[in-house]
Formats: C-alpha cells, sequence, structure tokens
C-alpha cells in the first residue's frame, strides 16, 4: 500500500474570454499531427465558392487527443439515444487541405 493519500479532484474555475462565448460556425475542420502534438483547425468555406478562411487553431498533446475523442465519442453517443443517429458525412469534398493535414467534413 502506498502511503500517500488519493488525490482530490482540483475544482478548476473556468471563465470565457470575451467574444468566445457566442462560438463560431465550423463547416471545415483539419487535422494534422507531429510526433507531439495534434493541430486542429476550424474555419469556413463559402458555399458555391472555392474559397475559405481558417478562423482558430487548437494545438494539443496525443493524451489530451485521445481525450478529445472519448469525449466526442461519448457526446455523441448521448446525441444520438436523444436524437437518433447522425448520418454518416458525404465523403466527396471539392478540395484537399493544405499541409497534408486529414479534412474531416
Amino acid at each position: 500500500m502506498s502511503d500517500q493519500a488519493p488525490k482530490k479532484p482540483t475544482n478548476v474555475k473556468l471563465a470565457l474570454e470575451d467574444g468566445i462565448a457566442g462560438g463560431r460556425y465550423s463547416n471545415l475542420q483539419i487535422v494534422a499531427m507531429s510526433e507531439t502534438e495534434f493541430i486542429l483547425d476550424f474555419g469556413f468555406v463559402q458555399p458555391q465558392e472555392p474559397k475559405g478562411t481558417i478562423h482558430s487553431r487548437v494545438i494539443i498533446n496525443p493524451q489530451r487527443a485521445k481525450g478529445l475523442l472519448r469525449a466526442l465519442q461519448e457526446r455523441i453517443r448521448m446525441y444520438e439515444e436523444r436524437f437518433g443517429d447522425i448520418p454518416a458525412p458525404n465523403s466527396s469534398t471539392p478540395f484537399s487541405p493544405p499541409g497534408g493535414g486529414s479534412l474531416i467534413n
């Protein structure tokens, strides 16, 4: 047995920065990676126009990426239980992401 008492969960108080609470709509997501990080780009592509803008980039380590995957899987499961199945995305996209990332649509 360990002499150390189990750690109590830490309560973290979070605040939203000004302008963040409203969120940003994204119809384009690009995922890239290196050995030490995952880069998540979020953007918007205008319909009928092959032009878009990346408006947010989040960089996380592999452990956080795996945690994000699990959290999304759980939330999708809960969503589908409540609202029904989410149809699979259309795999045809009119463009390829820059920089060799994976496009998630």
